[in-house]
């Protein structure tokens, strides 16, 4: 009598890693994180790329984003990792999936993932703003907020208690640049697994200091960097 089949065998299907690197702008920026994780499953499908589903009892699509974007700021550097269980060469994939995403969501490029999300230590990011004080005094006033050696925020800590928090050796101005009708910063901040610092908290929390009132603002994430400076892929 032959062997019966054994139940519940776990058949592993091969899986090919890529990562895309995708831009983020116009009315995509408001997109969720969630609503992005659904919008690239509908590309991939209409695509007809073969994605690669995680195993076990509850199989997914395996896509990951390394680094979350605020909402409302554009992008042209976004990470995404992703899997297929086909071997297909990356300028196919991205010539598919270019041709099913929605506006504003662009693949720049497709290749093989060479370094860890770990790996990211920094991204860089340029903020123009349109306030209620005159470009001159605006830019002004930044540079007083930068002066002291200290610039704290309270935040609220796992044990829901308030505690003040140092920001200012995480900030490092780039540049400042008084346009003609509005302000803009080029700042670099910490992101990834060991500490993070979100663009708008450093833009509120200017504003707020000296009660600069913001009519419109644009922001932008121009680098995703590691710890030796390069952009990370």
């Amino acid at each position: 009598m032959a062997n019966a089949e054994p139940k519940n065998v776990n058949l592993r299907v091969e899986r090919f890693e890529y990562r895309a690197v995708f831009s983020k702008t116009g009315r995509a920026k408001y997109i969720s994180h969630l609503d992005l994780m659904r919008a690239f499953q509908r590309v991939f499908k209409r695509a007809h790329l073969p994605i690669w589903h995680t195993q076990g009892f509850n199989p997914h699509v395996y896509i990951m984003f390394p680094l979350a974007l605020p909402l409302g700021t554009d992008s042209r550097v976004e990470i995404m990792d992703f899997a297929l269980t086909e071997d297909i060469p990356y300028s196919e994939v991205l010539e598919r999936m270019n041709a099913q995403t929605p506006v504003g969501l662009e693949i720049v490029s497709v290749s093989k993932p060479e370094h860890k999300h770990t790996d990211i230590t920094a991204a860089e990011y340029v903020a123009r703003l349109k306030t209620d004080k005159d470009v001159h005094e605006a830019a002004k006033l930044f540079g007083e907020f930068m002066a002291p050696d200290k610039i704290e925020i309270e935040k609220l800590t796992k044990k829901k208690t308030v505690k003040l928090v140092d920001i200012k050796p995480h900030i490092t101005v780039l540049y400042t640049k008084e346009n003609e009708d509005s302000f803009e910063i080029g700042l670099r901040l910490p992101c990834g697994s060991s500490f993070n610092l979100n663009l708008n908290l450093v833009i509120d929390t200017f504003c707020e200091r000296y009660g600069i009132e913001i009519n419109e603002i644009y922001t932008e994430r121009t680098k995703i960097l590691m710890e030796n400076g390069e952009n990370f892929i």
